[in-house]
């Protein structure tokens, strides 16, 4: 299910709440991440989701930034556009109100190029 995700959205840093085919993906790898916390994570199942993209430290591919661009491509997908009105509210986000920052920084030029590439 992962690497149906990955394939389609580009990235496999799954929203925790995300389902895939009715399976709770989203659920499944936060346990995943708890379990290598402690230790507890059999070696050959770590490996086989490093080895298609997984980040086990989600801070350092900001999280946040991610899930809200994966709202952003259901949101176009959906509607047919990126028109997202600044009020707009998607899986329970302020898309709208995040979407509008994007543009903001971009216009100063504070956007890391890989992200606007992405918006575009």
């Amino acid at each position: 299910l992962l690497v149906k995700f990955q394939e389609r959205e580009g990235h496999s840093n799954v929203p925790c709440k995300h389902k895939e085919n009715g399976k709770s993906l989203g659920r499944w790898l936060s346990t995943q991440k708890g379990q290598k916390k402690k230790g507890q994570l059999d070696e050959s199942l770590g490996k086989r989701l490093e080895d298609v993209g997984f980040v086990w430290d989600g801070r350092s591919n900001r999280p946040q930034w991610n899930n809200n661009y994966f709202l952003l491509v259901q949101f176009q997908k959906r509607q047919g556009h990126c028109n997202v009105p600044g009020r707009h509210i998607e899986d329970g986000k302020k898309l709208g109100r995040w979407l509008n920052s994007q543009r903001q920084l971009n216009r100063i030029e504070k956007v890391d190029e890989s992200r606007v590439k992405q918006l575009e």
